[in-house]
């Protein structure tokens, strides 16, 4: 065998290993992330039973699910940059153990604060999961294959969806537990999947021997030389670099519109099924069991559009995110028309979790895209403190509307507003 010849073997085992090492911490990200909506996104199916127990209205819960929100969309503006300093493993890892004791304290509420405080500390510890993880995905993926790899990592916050809502409805169907157990037993697979995430993981490529990517992003070219340099940046460096992206912003406002209209769908859709009688309409299905459809709609929206917007639109973002939401807001009208009893309810709200958290996936690969891996937590933050912070106002908006009409299905009119206003705004995004 000839220098060349071996050589050639060489790079081509180090490429086929270098690959294999990618999908091991793009799974990893993706197994953790799989049970961390089992700590936030199972409070819509305790609100029937916080509401027999304590007698709290919607606008009171909805304000307990806002501390939620925004205690996480402080920790995003954070967290995300602490990612970018100290690295998306232990951080991430950490947030899944203190999310799960902060179910638990909440488990044991006997009134509204001993219900807020300890919720409100849930959504900051969540806070630890989402921009961190995305930042050791940034260092393993390259901008040409973004696409594909934040839409499955979307995918499996889909499938979490799904995860809170199967187990959410055992606990309290299959199980016959009051609400209590709905904030302790699903929340245990968040802790194994924290524990699996740190052994498995590792930062960079430069952690395994690899070589560090190239492609890491489009920044402008004077932070891209910095990039390749290996220079360090301070944190408020970093923030001022993203602050001052102009289209990272515009992201960043679309985002809120479509994490409004997301979390007007998760919180609220159990409490529109959870109170009907599947025997008095033309449904053959429980509705409680109808409402699986929602995150299965996500999930599967989340992977396709990261495909397309890298596939269809050659990795122009924006044009994936105005398709979906445009479509979420028709479908969402067309949800409101149905009665809660009809089969039809079963397609048209797997589609409006399609259309509506679809665009996701092309959201998050905007970050790295437009600031370069090196910043891509800190952005992924500050994009993720916007939606989080639109999603708090939306909540206890939604709980007086609810309050004041009786009227649960006007859940799909904010929705359709708030897809229809990030469709709007996503046009201005332009890459």
């Amino acid at each position: 065998m000839n220098h060349a010849t071996s050589l050639s073997g060489a790079t081509a085992a180090s490429g086929s290993s270098f690959r294999r090492a990618q999908w091991r911490m793009l799974l990893a990200a993706m197994f953790c992330y799989l049970f961390f909506y089992t700590g936030r996104q199972t409070f819509g199916f305790a609100i029937p039973g916080l509401k027999e127990e304590f007698g709290f209205s919607s606008a009171a819960l909805g304000w307990v699910s806002a501390a939620l929100l925004w205690a996480y969309a402080i920790g995003q503006a954070i967290n995300g940059n602490l990612a970018d300093k100290y690295g998306g493993r232990r951080i991430m890892s950490a947030g899944a153990i203190l999310s799960c004791g902060a179910n638990w304290v909440a488990s044991f509420a006997t009134g509204f604060f001993s219900l807020i405080i300890p919720w409100g500390a849930n959504g900051y510890f969540q806070a630890l999961g989402w921009a961190p993880g995305s930042r050791l995905i940034s260092n393993w993926w390259g901008v040409s294959e973004r696409g594909k790899a934040y839409g499955l990592y979307v995918f499996a916050a889909g499938c979490a969806s799904i995860l809170s809502y199967v187990t959410s409805i055992v606990v309290i169907d299959v199980m016959h537990l009051d609400w209590r157990w709905i904030f302790r037993l699903p929340v245990l697979l968040m802790l194994l999947g924290g524990i699996v995430f740190y052994l498995v993981a590792r930062e960079r490529p430069e952690d395994m021997g690899f070589k560090p990517l190239a492609d890491t992003g489009v920044a402008n070219a004077n932070d891209q030389a910095k990039a390749l340099e290996g220079e360090k940046e301070s944190s408020w460096e970093r923030y001022k670099a993203v602050l001052k992206n102009k289209r990272l912003l515009i992201a960043a406002l679309s985002l809120g519109f479509q994490n409004a209209a997301r979390y007007g769908l998760i919180v609220w859709v159990p409490v529109h099924f959870l109170g009907a009688d599947w025997k008095t309409g033309d449904s053959l299905i429980d509705p409680k069991w109808i409402t699986i459809a929602l995150p299965v709609g996500m999930a599967v929206g989340a992977l396709s559009n990261g495909w397309i917007s890298d596939r269809l639109f050659g990795s122009k973002r924006y044009l994936a995110i105005m398709l979906y939401t445009s479509l979420g807001a028709l479908t969402s009208l067309w949800m409101w028309t149905l009665p809660v009893h009809s089969t039809l309810g079963l397609v048209a709200l797997f589609l409006c979790g399609f259309f509506v958290y679809g665009p996701a996936s092309s959201f998050w690969a905007l970050c790295p895209d437009l600031v370069g891996a090196k910043r891509s937590g800190t952005a992924t933050g500050v994009m993720n403190f916007s939606s989080y912070l639109f999603a708090g106002l939306a909540e206890p908006m939604i709980g007086s509307v609810l309050d004041s009409t009786g009227d649960t299905s006007l859940i799909f009119v904010i929705v359709l507003i708030a897809c229809a206003c990030s469709a709007l705004v996503a046009l201005f995004i332009r890459r």
